[in-house]
């Protein structure tokens, strides 16, 4: 725990135009890395375009430490196929979270992070202010395919005998 800053809740809410692996469609399920830490989403059968809306929670112990995702096609009877990859570079949001703002309106944009060579971001992205915390959603650009896209969201979750972020320099 003394090494833990706190923790990332990860919302894994969509795929679009992800890339078809079987004869039409593909069955795809997301892998989440960080560091020495490995999470999975459910596998959405049949669909391009799945709705996974699950959470996955990390601990972050370096925030120079990227989280990465990988798509992947479920099979049964071979190895899965990779259906694209994305970096989520977390230090632009942990910089508006250390700010330790209070009593803003809901859905105040804090912070916009604009699309580049090195994030992997569709769009532009915004840290926002949203029901007491502040949040910040993406549309990743999947990496090493022809198309598709997956929708993110993060929040920072405090941990009590953490060292939090007040100490740490981006």
């Amino acid at each position: 725990m003394e090494n833990i800053l706190g923790l990332i809740r990860l919302r894994i809410k969509r795929g679009t135009n992800l890339i078809a692996r079987d004869t039409r469609t593909s069955d795809p399920y997301v892998v989440v890395t960080m560091a020495e830490q490995k999470l999975k989403t459910g596998v959405v059968k049949d669909n391009c375009n799945p709705e996974w809306n699950e959470e996955l929670t990390l601990y972050l112990g370096d925030v120079n430490a990227p989280i990465h995702l990988t798509v992947s096609d479920k099979d049964t009877f071979t190895v899965d196929d990779k259906m694209g990859e994305a970096e989520i570079d977390i230090k632009p949001y942990l910089q508006c979270v250390k700010m330790g703002l209070n009593d803003l309106p809901d859905g105040h944009v804090i912070k916009k992070v604009e699309p580049n060579r090195t994030n992997c971001l569709a769009e532009e992205s915004s840290c926002i202010w949203r029901n007491g915390k502040v949040i910040q959603e993406m549309n990743l650009r999947l990496r090493n395919v022809k198309s598709g896209e997956v929708t993110v969201e993060i929040e920072w979750i405090d941990l009590p005998d953490s060292k939090g972020l007040s100490e740490v320099d981006f």
